[in-house]
């Protein structure tokens, strides 16, 4: 069945109603009903959590400097048939933009920065294409993930090195954590004659624990372009489908010596809109992922971990046409990584010191070369890079202050020596509230296509650095964690026509707030936002940065009891620039959510998201003059089995 946004309106409203009328009835049950759930498939909530990113050692939330925000598995449950772009683009401080529905080409912003300079891990190990520095976020199902945390601003850079301007995002997949024994089968259908069916087994004893998930997720989808009949472009859905895996493997050798793996794999199709009458049927294939193996000594003072892991960003691009000499495009990102560190218990506090090896590969196709003013195949053959880094950091949680202070270096066989570091410090003067400061700086090393894409590389480029300064004041007592933070950036060496000639300021505000009061939860975030284009001489001086809304927000409340809860969130994003001449204006918009979960019987979970309730007519990118279409009112509903 396919529901166009005119005609599904009505339908969408009825399921809700039937959803609110189903947990309305399970609210008023018989107290028995909720004795006989099982406590770990309760939804939980706990503001205080403990985050790895941030500092690589596990730190509870209200002991980190820097602004952190953690999507745990019962969070993830209302992203069922939805991927990690999906998840992000509802949260706080992050934007969006994307050339059509679920699998097409899709970008995040985050503190004033794009997804290049944000850099993204799964389980430690760098996920990104080295062509174009951007993570394919857009094809990682959620269903494979156990959480996501998100560290805002620089002081990762410090820690993981390139790529971290603006942040980090790190995704960990199913089986980093396994609490018992249990097999679990979902199904589910939704909008666009999108369906998913999915199975995850978790074995676990003493010693061991094995986690294997497997998932398959098809969408017939819509139609891409907004304005295809001024552009003639193929006016038809765009199909997306995917195959996703995931495996965790842990085991105690002894008391003091444990190993492990894990790893994601999706491989997906995605229908693209091109031009009708030169590409009606053009897709792409895209396999995904990543895989990582670990072992680890512990003794009463000391940490140590070795690991090694490796990523994979594999593109093939088809029109299926004969005319199209560029049939078969392919690029081929591989990234291996390994790591030592040991954490060491100094009594007070911890000291954190490591050293990596990173190797980045492209296997590439010929490419077109425009730049002589008409398209010539050529040849695209890059060099390969290898990054040796050190790194040390301490850290402090204590009762009444907080400190944190990482530096690290890091050869790179391109571009050469570059050093980072951070430090920051937090008190608490008076019960429940702290007040905090710290200052970081940062880089980007330039992408392969900076470096050697035919007609426009640079091998002479520098990477793009950053200077940044945060300040915040938190409270964080009871059911309550509130936190406001400003902060101020200045970027230099802004890569942009193959120079090191750009430069930026971006300034901000950052508020949280999540409250939890009996059976209620309710939360909102707001983010001020001024990125601001500083190149001197540039006709585009003081422009605003694309994509980058000067205001956002977002609002939800909650309601959650053993049987069942539900939740309706809406988030504003402000008018935005597609363009650095800043012509092109994308008018704000606001969606409004509506997610639950209801428990049919003790094993039985039914879950149920609806997005865009209000019908919201919006776009989240336009390039060249063509505006990308969105979905209207949509919907996805699913049950889960769970065998213990």
């Amino acid at each position: 069945m396919v529901l166009s946004r005119s005609s599904s309106t009505a339908y969408l409203r009825l399921c809700i109603l039937s959803a609110l009328g189903v947990l309305t009835i399970n609210a008023t049950a018989a107290p028995n009903d909720a004795n006989v759930i099982n406590d770990d498939e309760l939804p939980k909530v706990e503001l205080d959590k403990i985050v790895v990113t941030a500092t690589r050692t596990p730190t509870k939330t209200s002991n980190i400097i820097a602004q952190t925000r953690v999507i745990d598995s019962e969070e993830l449950q209302r992203y069922q048939g939805q991927t990690v772009v999906d998840v992000l683009k509802s949260q706080s401080g992050i934007n969006i933009s994307q050339s059509g529905g679920m699998g097409t080409i899709s970008n995040f912003y985050m503190r004033g920065y794009d997804s290049k300079q944000v850099l993204v891990l799964i389980d430690g190990i760098r996920y990104s294409s080295i062509s174009t520095g951007t993570p394919s976020l857009n094809l990682l199902s959620a269903d494979q993930i156990d959480r996501i945390e998100i560290l805002y601003g620089a002081s990762g850079s410090s820690i993981y090195g390139s790529d971290a301007m603006g942040g980090v995002i790190q995704i960990f997949t199913k089986g980093s954590r396994v609490d018992q024994s249990n097999v679990s089968t979902t199904i589910g259908y939704g909008s666009h004659n999108h369906y998913q069916v999915g199975v995850t087994g978790q074995l676990k004893n003493d010693t061991s624990s094995l986690s294997l998930g497997v998932s398959r997720n098809k969408t017939d989808g819509f139609n891409a372009i907004a304005n295809s009949n001024a552009f003639d472009y193929n006016a038809d859905d765009d199909g997306f489908e995917s195959t996703n895996a995931s495996l965790g493997l842990q085991h105690k050798l002894s008391d003091s010596l444990s190993t492990g793996l894990s790893a994601l794999y999706s491989d997906s199709t995605t229908d693209i809109d091109s031009a009708g009458t030169l590409f009606p049927n053009a897709y792409s294939d895209q396999k995904n992922g990543s895989a990582n193996a670990f072992i680890q000594h512990q003794t009463p003072l000391t940490i140590t971990k070795l690991s090694y892991g490796q990523s994979i960003d594999k593109l093939t691009s088809h029109d299926n046409n004969s005319i199209n000499y560029q049939e078969g495009s392919k690029f081929d990102t591989t990234q291996e990584q390994a790591r030592l560190e040991s954490q060491i218990n100094a009594q007070p506090g911890t000291v954190t010191v490591g050293a990596e090896w990173l190797s980045q590969k492209l296997d590439a196709s010929d490419v077109l070369d425009f730049s002589s003013g008409s398209a010539a195949q050529t040849a695209y053959r890059p060099d390969d890079r290898t990054v040796k880094s050190a790194f040390v950091g301490y850290q402090l949680a204590d009762t009444y202050y907080d400190l944190q202070a990482n530096y690290r270096v890091d050869d790179n066989s391109q571009y050469g020596n570059e050093s980072t570091y951070n430090v920051g410090a937090a008190v608490r003067p008076l019960d429940g509230m702290r007040i905090g400061a710290s200052y970081a700086t940062g880089f980007r090393a330039p992408t392969f296509n900076d470096l050697y894409y035919p007609g426009y590389s640079n091998p002479d480029l520098k990477p793009e650095t950053s200077k940044n300064t945060e300040v915040f004041v938190e409270y964080n007592k009871g059911n309550q964690i509130s936190r406001l933070t400003g902060y101020h950036t200045d970027v230099e060496d802004l890569i942009g026509g193959n120079t090191n000639t750009g430069e930026a300021k971006i300034k901000g505000i950052s508020l949280t707030s999540d409250w939890r009061m009996d059976s209620f939860l309710f939360g909102l975030g707001y983010d001020y936002l001024d990125a601001k284009n500083k190149t001197a001489n540039s006709p585009n001086y003081n422009n605003d940065l694309v994509y980058r809304p000067q205001n956002s927000g977002l609002i939800y409340i909650g309601y959650q009891q053993p049987t069942f809860n539900v939740r309706l969130e809406a988030k504003h994003t402000d008018d935005r620039f597609s363009d650095v001449a800043n012509q092109t204006k994308l008018d704000s918009y606001t969606l409004v959510n509506l997610s639950g979960s209801v428990y049919l019987a003790p094993n039985l979970r039914a879950n149920l998201r609806v997005d865009n309730l209000t019908d919201e007519d919006y776009t989240l990118s336009n390039q060249f003059g063509t505006e990308y279409a969105t979905d209207g009112i949509n919907y996805f509903t699913s049950l889960t089995y769970n065998w213990f």
